[in-house]
């Protein structure tokens, strides 16, 4: 089901039917992979949402065969925008630039007063799983592969526990769709030809409950967890990641295009597939 576009952004697409807000990531060149436009338009279009009366329910979702492939590591149109934004060098500038990226937009997402339902299917790989994980339920395609890393937005140990979280991070390895839904990552899954349907009836039958109902709901579930240290845990492992991805960058000259720990969980997935 199509809905009205409301927006001229170049990387997402913004379209409302009724009670139903849905924010579409709009590279699938590129496999969805997260540049500072896309997600400067991401938070535009969470915003327009969230200040719309009319709006009860909003789905994140991703245009072509995956829903993202992470952060973007040098497109030329990323390229082209670092250099016109000129970014300050060193650490300093980019612990400014990620915790804008990845902290404000992921903690400002994770509290939109409304519920909001990440539609995910082929690659979710790292910042994928990152912007997945800032809303509040999560429905899968029984195509979808799931990589979480040690990255800015580290909600990872509260996705799904932290043994689990240790044991998927020291493998480097795909988390598969049953151990996401039995950790509590993924709420429901569905072959691919359903994902669509499935998802919006749940946003339908969500909009029916009423929405100060639900804003408290998620008001006092996402205070539960801030209360057992989420928020301040979140923030203080954006300064480990930025160690680690230093330590990357200066062993791995290819660090720059994509992070190893990638590389080394591809290859896994794929001896996995070949047997």
């Amino acid at each position: 089901m199509k809905g009205i576009a409301m927006s001229d952004y170049e990387q997402v697409r913004y379209e409302k039917n009724g009670v139903i807000a849905r924010v579409i990531l709009n590279r699938p060149r590129y496999r969805n992979a997260q540049s500072h436009v896309l997600l400067d338009e991401m938070d535009d279009a969470f915003s327009t949402a969230a200040d719309d009366d009319e709006v009860r329910v909003i789905i994140l979702s991703g245009e072509g065969d995956h829903f993202s492939s992470g952060h973007d590591l040098g497109t030329p149109e990323e390229k082209a925008d670092s250099d016109k934004r000129g970014y300050e060098e060193g650490i300093r500038g980019t612990y400014t630039r990620f915790s804008k990226l990845y902290l404000e937009y992921g903690l400002r997402w994770r509290g939109i007063p409304k519920p909001t339902i990440a539609m995910i299917h082929g690659y979710c790989i790292y910042g994928g799983w990152q912007i997945a994980a800032s809303m509040d339920l999560i429905v899968a395609a029984s195509d979808t592969k799931l990589l979480p890393g040690f990255i800015e937005y580290f909600s990872v140990p509260w996705d799904i526990g932290v043994r689990k979280t240790k044991e998927l991070l020291f493998e480097n390895r795909f988390m598969d769709l049953e151990e996401a839904q039995r950790f509590g990552f993924v709420n429901h899954v569905y072959p691919p030809e359903r994902l669509e349907a499935e998802t919006l009836a749940l946003a339908e039958r969500i909009a029916e409950t009423d929405p100060y109902r639900t804003k408290m709901i998620k008001l006092s579930a996402n205070q539960a967890q801030d209360a057992m240290g989420f928020h301040v845990a979140i923030q203080a492992a954006l300064s480990n990641y930025l160690i680690a991805m230093d330590h990357d960058r200066k062993n791995d000259e290819n660090a720059e295009r994509r992070l190893p720990t990638v590389d080394q969980a591809l290859k896994y997935l794929n001896r996995g597939t070949s047997e």
